[in-house]
């Protein structure tokens, strides 16, 4: 599967596709195929990009 996350910079907002209940997250870095994104009430989280397509959010 390819990297659908390789566009996502830190600074970034996204979107879990699975868990919209989570809201917006910002990401904080995004290498080797790992992404940690801080979510409000989740805290900060990694994925792996071969696994989730995290959603970009581009209209705040």
């Amino acid at each position: 599967m390819n990297d659908l996350n390789s566009v996502l910079a830190p600074g970034m907002f996204v979107k879990h596709p699975d868990h919209p209940e989570w809201g917006m997250g910002q990401v904080q870095s995004n290498a080797g195929g790992k992404i940690t994104v801080n979510f409000p009430d989740q805290g900060k989280l990694v994925f792996d990009s071969a696994r989730i397509a995290l959603i970009p959010v581009f209209d705040l």
